[in-house]
């Protein structure tokens, strides 16, 4: 059942104000949360500070409607003190530098006397392409190095690869090389000389052409799973690059996953999760700002906003 509390509630997120209110996941969680009657504030990650031992943030109070052009009511800009509200969600999207890092160390400040979703502790130690490596058995063969030797030999090994960022997202930068690429060795240059972080690399899932499936998990509970197809000739099936959601059921196969992981993720307060599955394979576990839970409430009826808010509702009865 819903608390009967009025719960103050900070967002901390990319700007509300261009977010596609049929897809983004942070408004549906604030809409959910405005018609149980909590007081919403929104603040970008900028605006995030410490100051005299407090953690405060610049931003406003909002009120949704799902009017598309005229979605959201900011207030005046105002400073308030984080540890005076019940829950702050941490929403902004990676990529996970260190500005990213660092919004988790304040964070930490106050959680949990103020409940952080995602607890950001765990957020900033799980990142979604390391934390799989805890669950060996369920992922494809799959390397982490920024040497170019140990990535050659992975490709050699393996034929066909994916090949990524480590601290990538949304498909920027996911690059196939089949058994015929010659493109390691230009790729590595490229990306090692933007950047000082590791690539990913693991083998190909041609299973990928019958889609990437997102399923969400509420508190180490599976609630239900949207499949992302790739377009025609793209191996990428991200909705940001032009993947389609379909309707889709889960298997017993992802239920085996999500029995796998789900007390982890319990345990370590990462209330709402979004992990992607090709074919019978764990590739990621989302735990920054996952997405997908407009698509899943269109296609089946599952209130997933409903259903996290009632786990952060449990978690602060229980304090």
């Amino acid at each position: 059942m819903p608390s009967s509390k009025i719960l103050n509630v900070a967002f901390q997120m990319d700007p509300i104000q261009d977010v596609n209110i049929d897809a983004d996941s942070s408004f549906r969680i604030a809409e959910e949360a405005q018609a149980r009657g909590h007081k919403l504030f929104f603040y970008t990650p900028d605006h995030l500070a410490y100051q005299a031992g407090r953690i405060t943030a610049r931003g406003h109070d909002m009120v949704l409607r799902r009017v598309k052009g005229d979605h959201v009511d900011l207030g005046p800009v105002r400073e308030v003190d984080l540890g005076d509200f019940d829950v702050v969600w941490l929403r902004q999207d990676p990529p996970f530098d260190m500005g990213y890092i660092t919004s988790t160390h304040l964070l930490d400040r106050i959680h949990p006397a103020t409940l952080v979703v995602n607890d950001p502790f765990w957020v900033r130690n799980y990142p979604e392409k390391l934390l799989v490596l805890d669950f060996p058995d369920l992922i494809p063969p799959t390397t982490i190095a920024r040497d170019l030797a140990t990535l050659k030999a992975f490709k050699d090994a393996h034929g066909d690869i994916i090949l990524k960022p480590l601290y990538g997202n949304g498909g920027a930068g996911v690059f196939r090389l089949d058994p015929n690429d010659r493109n390691l060795s230009s790729l590595h240059e490229m990306f090692t000389g933007i950047s000082r972080e590791p690539l990913i690399a693991q083998k190909f899932l041609p299973d990928v052409s019958n889609g990437d499936k997102r399923v969400i998990l509420v508190d180490g509970e599976p609630v239900g799973a949207i499949n992302r197809v790739p377009q025609p000739g793209e191996t990428r099936s991200n909705m940001h690059v032009g993947g389609k959601a379909v309707k889709v059921e889960l298997t017993a196969r992802d239920r085996e996953i999500c029995a796998a992981i789900g007390p982890t993720l319990r345990d370590k307060g990462q209330i709402f999760v979004g992990i992607d599955v090709i074919g019978d394979y764990l590739t990621e576990i989302n735990v920054t700002s996952p997405t997908g839970i407009q698509e899943l409430e269109r296609f089946d009826g599952t209130n997933a906003a409903g259903l996290i808010w009632d786990a952060i509702e449990r978690r602060r009865d229980a304090r």
